[in-house]
């Protein structure tokens, strides 16, 4: 089973960004996870293209940028150009989800796609052989340090259960109100990858926080 640590750069000290890229980039994390909220797909703003740059020359692990953003398929080069290694569009904000999907990976990045809590997971049947990663939300998109959603668990196991069946290669990341008690749970129905923000961020201890993820 794959178990990677993708820590949401949104919990992190922006007054001392720099400290925190170097923790993750000394820790257990495999991925540096940046969420790009624009204000008008979710009800809040975050970072964008500047601040993915600067991260990108820090960082000596691949960014997993997740678009929370109208139209995502605007920005697909510039987030490329900006130092994306992975880029997870909604299922929710992209019309054309195909053509999306294959620009991200003619760009060359590994292609995402997002559902929310209330979006369920049979709807991407005829998508999963063209996407590399699902995340699922486990809170409603928009802010950090939400309350983990119970009924993720049934929706990982479901969707672990089609990717299967389909034959399809695709990862399963999940992300919301993520921590050392709830893991073992996410990593046992299928998921492949967890993200988590408030509870890395927030720890006496960060790299331990990682560490315990992986060990889950």
């Amino acid at each position: 089973m794959t178990k990677i640590v993708s820590p949401s750069m949104l919990s992190a000290n922006f007054l001392n960004l720099e400290k925190d890229i170097n923790m993750v980039n000394d820790s257990e994390a495999e991925w540096f996870h940046l969420d790009v909220m624009d204000g008008m797909y979710v009800p809040n703003i975050t970072f964008g293209l500047p601040i993915i740059k600067q991260i990108k020359q820090k960082a000596t692990k691949p960014l997993d940028v997740h678009l929370m953003i109208q139209q995502p398929e605007r920005y697909i080069s510039d987030f490329k150009a900006a130092g994306a290694d992975i880029l997870t569009i909604h299922y929710e904000a992209s019309t054309h989800l195909h053509k999306s999907i294959q620009t991200i990976k003619a760009e060359g990045m590994k292609a995402g796609v997002a559902i929310n809590p209330h979006t369920s997971v049979t709807l991407l049947e005829d998508i999963l052989q063209d996407v590399d990663m699902v995340l699922i939300m486990s809170v409603n998109p928009g802010f950090g340090g939400q309350k983990f959603i119970k009924q993720t668990i049934h929706k990982i196991k479901r969707l672990r259960i089609e990717i299967e069946s389909s034959g399809a290669q695709t990862m399963i990341q999940v992300d919301g109100g993520v921590d050392n008690t709830n893991a073992a749970r996410l990593y046992d129905a299928g998921a492949d990858c967890l993200v988590a923000g408030s509870y890395v961020f927030k720890a006496n201890d960060p790299k331990e926080a990682i560490s315990l993820l992986k060990k889950a």
